[in-house]
């Protein structure tokens, strides 16, 4: 009984390094993004103010925060505000995608690759 409970113990211990090992690996990637987008690293470690300063970086207004409070229609925003993100650092609809349903490999691309951050004009209507 008692090498159950030390390796379920060890398991956990094992777990809980995985998930801390992978929170750091996000936030120094959005650190890194922000960064070549010219804006404060700091910034990705402030919830609330951080989604504000994405929303630059993507070309969107910061009004669309109220958006994201809003079932269902955040998701929709949250797919413009990454295809917003991928257009300023000169990647295309494929890389949306990517971004979409598999972030952990595309964030870091995004971070760490060669893109290098170009704020497109806003659109007009």
């Amino acid at each position: 009984m008692e090498t159950t409970t030390t390796q379920a113990g060890a398991g956990a211990g094992l777990f809980l390094f995985i998930q801390l090992a992978i929170a750091v690996f996000c936030i120094v990637t959005m650190w890194k993004i922000f960064v070549k987008a010219g804006k404060p690293g700091w910034a990705c470690l402030i919830p609330i103010y951080n989604l504000f300063v994405m929303l630059d970086i993507a070309g969107k207004p910061a009004w669309w925060f109220l958006l994201f409070l809003i079932p269902f229609v955040n998701i929709v925003i949250l797919i413009l505000v990454l295809a917003g993100l991928a257009a300023n650092f000169g990647k295309g609809g494929g890389f949306v995608a990517g971004l979409i349903f598999l972030p952990i490999i595309f964030y870091p691309i995004l971070a760490f690759g060669s893109a290098q951050y170009k704020a497109l004009p806003p659109a007009t209507a």
